[in-house]
């Protein structure tokens, strides 16, 4: 396909040349389905993409993954056609239709359910719409435009519309008694699996997601990662999740340096070849010959495990495009995030008596006994994500306890990661004072003691000069972290750490409490965080809790446990 990305760049957008490479990709089972060619965008002296010239083929799913603030929502938007490129084109393949996902989550409130997933097919919505209108105003004489264009609405499997929607939002867990309410009436997580069932509605030729999982609770994410995984057509999707780009995607398209390369193979395949090609260009000595073998074995050990996995042949189309020579270095920087105990803790770390936790008068969770062992890594879970913020501020006696008891082992030392951060940077203080807070010993209130630690979390230069106040969200839970590793507690709490990371500080921050030798207790949307990390999940409920020794996906997918966790949530 070189030939192709060459001739889009000196040809530009001639719709006849188009229409020619077209022809030549179908020739060799290549149908692209959208192309982009001499694409172009500055915003002011940045500039953001320069001269990108890709295709999208049908078949294919590919992950867009970029640093912050790399332009992965800007290119998604300008794909959609919903913001202009500086200069440059983007061609849909004549005839196909592009779906996206609604990120206006109040754009359809004056619509019901049912209707706004139909509106997901415009030409389709359209016509009915049209139909409609003509049986409102009934004659004679529009009676052969109305037979005309029902067999158009045929064609189109018109008549199975409410049925097919209806199926799908059933599918999403939205059931048929909310079919008919208006999408104002909704809350903000059921709006959210609507305008998803739009998106998917009439099995569009192209599907554009941004973040699709947020909101989504982990059944309906299982439910999307299989659908997608079995999706013939064309996706380009942009998530922070890992677990899902390596159920869905046959391809990573990775934005660098203003430019947009495909890789074959899902997110896992692309970081850990990235980061041994990356070693590999380190290692003068080694023979070219036994890099490339080196290589092939990877991908080797790689496609095996994948065979092995519960979703090996959803992931088959991905295998077979697995490539030596797309492997390349990639130029990401990764935040060394380590966490180092003061010292180790004794075997009680732990435990918690008859504890119970309200929020305006409604139970969140009751009757909790429990008691935490030496190097449990304990996944806490709930349906209801204030149960488990409130556990976190309950043991950090932030608030109170409905009922119950709590008590710390002596040699415990503890470090809180809250889900609301933002009481900690209520001061105008540069970073390497704000983090001078939590220093214990002269040395380490030194400024390049101080650096040191910001310059790991990716803070540099005169970064670690500028004043707390004016961070990002991603920038204070780096800032928080630093905080974290200078403490060097042994215990750790996190309450949904991954909010606001890139894939990088994600991918490093996982890495590091894999490694961490002390008690670690976790609550995150993250399955990739989840599954890897946890070795204990405990389950809050208004009727208890539920507590296995065993990783996320075995609890998740355990029969006995789902028949127990459906009585424990029961009205």
């Amino acid at each position: 396909m070189h030939s192709v990305n060459e001739a889009l760049k000196y040809l530009g957008s001639n719709p006849l040349i188009l229409s020619i490479i077209g022809y030549f990709c179908k020739k060799l089972n290549k149908t692209f389905m959208l192309s982009v060619s001499n694409l172009s965008v500055q915003f002011g002296k940045r500039i953001l993409f320069d001269e990108v010239n890709t295709q999208f083929v049908q078949g294919n799913c590919y992950g867009i993954i970029g640093a912050n603030g790399a332009g992965k929502s800007t290119f998604l938007k300008i794909m959609a056609g919903k913001q202009d490129p500086t200069s440059g084109h983007v061609h849909l393949e004549p005839g196909k239709r592009m779906s996206v996902l609604e990120q206006d989550h109040n754009a359809c409130d004056a619509f019901t359910v049912l209707e706004t997933v139909v509106r997901g097919n415009k030409d389709l919505y359209a016509l009915k719409a049209q139909i409609d209108a003509l049986y409102a105003d009934y004659t004679d004489e529009n009676a052969e435009k109305i037979g005309e264009l029902q067999v158009a609405f045929e064609e189109m499997n018109g008549w199975n519309a409410d049925s097919d929607a209806a199926a799908l939002l059933s599918s999403l867990g939205i059931k048929e008694d909310f079919h008919y309410t208006l999408m104002s009436d909704l809350d903000g997580k059921q709006k959210v699996r609507v305008l998803l069932a739009q998106a998917l509605f009439g099995a569009p030729d192209v599907l554009i997601m941004d973040e699709p999982t947020n909101d989504l609770d982990y059944e309906t994410i299982a439910w999307l990662e299989h659908f997608l995984a079995n999706y013939d057509k064309c996706v380009i999707v942009v998530s922070h999740d890992r677990h899902f780009l390596d159920a869905v995607c046959t391809h990573i398209s990775d934005i660098d340096f203003g430019k947009i390369n495909h890789f074959s193979g899902n997110y896992t395949f692309w970081y850990e070849s990235s980061q041994l090609a990356a070693r590999q260009r380190a290692q003068q000595n080694k023979k070219s010959e036994e890099k490339k073998k080196e290589l092939q074995e990877f991908i080797m050990r790689f496609s095996a495990n994948v065979a092995k996995s519960k979703q090996a042949t959803s992931r088959k189309k991905m295998l077979e495009k697995l490539n030596i020579d797309e492997i390349k270095p990639s130029s990401r920087r990764y935040p060394a995030i380590i966490f180092d105990r003061e010292r180790e803790a004794g075997d009680q770390i732990l435990n918690i008596e008859g504890l119970s936790a309200e929020q305006d008068g409604e139970l969140l969770f009751s009757g909790l006994d429990l008691n935490l062992s030496k190097g449990d890594k304990v996944v806490i879970y709930s349906k209801d994500s204030r149960a488990s913020t409130a556990f976190y501020e309950i043991i950090n006696n932030n608030i109170k306890a409905a009922s119950g008891t709590f008590s710390w082992g002596v040699t415990t030392a503890q470090s809180y990661l809250p889900l609301d951060n933002s009481p900690f940077f209520d001061k105008d203080y540069s970073l390497v004072d704000w983090l001078r807070q939590w220093a214990k010993t002269e040395e380490e209130k030194e400024e390049v003691h101080l650096r040191g630690f910001l310059g790991k979390m990716l803070f540099s230069g005169d970064e670690a000069l500028k004043t707390c106040k004016v961070l990002s969200g991603g920038e204070k839970v780096r800032c928080m972290l630093s905080r974290m590793m200078m403490i060097r507690a042994n215990v750790v709490m996190l309450d949904e750490p991954t909010n606001h990371l890139d894939l990088e500080s994600i991918t490093a921050f996982n890495n590091s409490l894999k490694n961490f030798k002390g008690t670690v207790l976790l609550t995150t949307h993250d399955h990739e965080f989840a599954q890897t990390v946890g070795n204990r999940v405990v389950e809050l409920t208004p009727k208890g809790l539920i507590d296995r020794y065993m990783t996320f996906d075995d609890y998740m997918s355990d029969k006995k446990i789902k028949e127990l966790r459906q009585s424990m949530y029961a009205v």
